[in-house]
């Protein structure tokens, strides 16, 4: 349970980043934005898995940005519940809402340890990480290293 809320806040924050952000996204108040979150969140397990399986020859042959699309349709659909305190203006605010709700909820996620996804900053120093290292690189294995 503790798990569910984390992640309501984290995609109420993300969604109340996009209605800053993004013109043709708008909320009357901030109990709007958790309601959005909340409905996002359930349309997002429901709906989503049927639209992806529906389109997945899109997602395949697009490498995979067909979801940004989906993500869209899903937020239009948020404005269309939640009218008039929650509303969505078209397709492009709605996508560029959904990259900046990915983008704020991933980064989110990742600072509050809620999210799979790990990034780990390093430097080695240690010889034995230098052998790995190919002999014509110029690398002296000091640098960071950014693994994701």
């Amino acid at each position: 349970m503790k798990e569910f809320f984390q992640r309501w806040i984290i995609n109420s924050t993300a969604v109340m980043a996009a209605a800053w952000m993004v013109d043709g996204i708008r909320a009357d108040r901030w109990q709007t934005v958790i309601l959005a979150a909340l409905v996002l969140g359930i349309l997002n397990a429901l709906i989503k898995p049927m639209m992806l399986l529906l389109s997945l020859p899109l997602v395949v042959l697009t490498l995979g940005l067909f979801m940004f699309v989906i993500n869209a349709l899903l937020l239009i659909m948020v404005g269309f519940f939640l009218q008039p305190g929650f509303q969505v203006d078209g397709f492009w605010p709605a996508f560029k809402g959904g990259i900046v709700i990915s983008v704020v909820s991933w980064l989110l996620g990742v600072i509050t340890g809620t999210s799979k996804a790990r990034i780990k900053v390093s430097t080695s120093r240690n010889p034995k990480d230098r052998s790995r290292l190919n002999h014509n690189d110029k690398d002296d294995g000091g640098g960071p290293v950014i693994d994701v």
